[in-house]
């Protein structure tokens, strides 16, 4: 629905502005998830598979920078600008709200029944009994776009201090890292990648980097920040003694570091399930096209009903599954075409160029875990233009 809004919008504008060429940077981007359908595509032809998993890969890169482009223009109307730090802080009171919504529902029965009661399906989009979740909102995809946020938050806490309320920034962006890195994990354990990125990321910057922090305030930073995280760690060791539900879910969401305390060694289910799923293929035709399947070849065309036979080669590792979809050729396709979204992201901004690298690595790395992407968290600032020099244009991604 947004994307419908922003192409009408869109049409109207370059109507108005008399613009009939296509950006070029939208047009390539466009061609590197047209080169991502094509590859699905050919693995699909030569092997003979009916499994298009990223066949309309195309079409939803144009859904949500079509729906991107729509909220970013929404926000302009309301704010009167719009830039990277903008988008952030909405997108990281989006993130707040969604664990914030997913505790409070498993607590709270009316709650959850309201929210069941248009949610529909299971698994990340829908319900997942046992595990917490909020509106479209679960396991290893919240935990990516959470990881998102996280690095997002770290990048934003140092540049807070050049303003002048910089106190209540450096309270609510550390408030909402906390929430995010405690009740994200519970909801999804891929969090902790993007919270540990953005710790060593804020490491960096308080101990080695002098540019981006007044050394004036330098000093703000490192006393709260520190704080902030040890009485966080202080209410949840509490919590975690008194009450059942925070033991059950603290436990899950930080598995590893409790059996780093329990048994001196890193040791987590869905880690020791990844080491199994790392499997690649075994013959060259296989490594270079794939063999086309993302989801079992056991699915049957006439069943009408849900149907679920597992992962081809029964791995849920990202590499693997991309490995067996399209092979190198396609994985390849898909990586530049994900580094071509960061270096368009990168191209505008001159102090957040670093987030948008974090924000690849961050994808390169979950695609270990699980194949998903986080296209989605780059299709906001897309729609960004000249943002450093003031001009607070919007790009037209078309």
């Amino acid at each position: 629905m947004l994307a419908a809004a922003g192409l009408i919008l869109l049409l109207m504008r370059m109507g108005m502005k008399g613009q009939r060429l296509v950006n070029k940077d939208f047009f390539l981007l466009s061609l590197g998830a047209l080169g991502v359908s094509f590859a699905s595509l050919l693995a699909m032809t030569l092997n003979g598979t009916s499994d298009g998993a990223y066949l309309g890969y195309l079409v939803t890169m144009w859904v949500w920078v079509g729906a991107a482009y729509f909220v970013v223009n929404f926000m302009k109307a309301v704010h009167g600008y719009v830039n990277v730090e903008l988008i952030c802080f909405y997108m990281i009171t989006v993130g707040v709200l969604q664990c914030l919504l997913a505790a409070t529902m498993d607590m709270y029965a009316p709650l959850k029944n309201f929210v069941d009661s248009f949610l529909a399906g299971e698994g990340f989009m829908g319900k997942f009994e046992g595990r917490l979740y909020g509106i479209g909102c679960a396991l290893d995809v919240a935990g990516g776009r959470f990881a998102v946020l996280l690095i997002m938050i770290s990048f934003l806490l140092p540049r807070m201090f050049r303003k002048e309320n910089y106190k209540i920034y450096l309270v609510l962006l550390s408030l909402a890292f906390c929430v995010l890195a405690v009740i994200g994990n519970m909801i999804g354990r891929t969090a902790t990648v993007g919270m540990v990125l953005g710790l060593v990321y804020l490491s960096y910057v308080v101990f080695f980097s002098r540019h981006v922090i007044p050394d004036e305030r330098r000093k703000y930073l490192v006393r709260w920040f520190p704080v902030c995280l040890v009485a966080v760690a202080a209410v949840m060791t509490v919590l975690y003694h008194t009450n059942d539900w925070w033991n059950n879910y603290l436990r899950f969401g930080f598995e590893g570091f409790f059996s780093l305390v329990e048994k001196g060694r890193w040791e987590v289910q869905s880690n020791s399930m990844l080491v199994e799923g790392m499997v690649f293929p075994d013959n060259l035709r296989t490594w270079i096209i794939g063999d086309g399947y993302m989801g079992s070849m056991a699915a049957d065309p006439y069943y009408m009903g849900n149907l679920w036979y597992g992962f081809y080669m029964g791995t849920d590792a990202g590499y693997s599954r991309f490995l067996f979809y399209f092979g190198l050729v396609g994985l390849s396709v898909f990586i530049g075409f994900m580094a071509k979204v960061c270096q368009v992201c990168m191209k505008h901004t001159r102090q957040y160029k670093s987030m948008f690298l974090f924000m690849l690595m961050l994808n390169l790395i979950i695609w270990y875990k699980v194949s998903t992407d986080i296209f989605l968290a780059f299709a906001p600032f897309l729609c960004l233009d000249d943002v450093e020099t003031g001009a607070e244009e919007i790009k037209l991604p078309a």
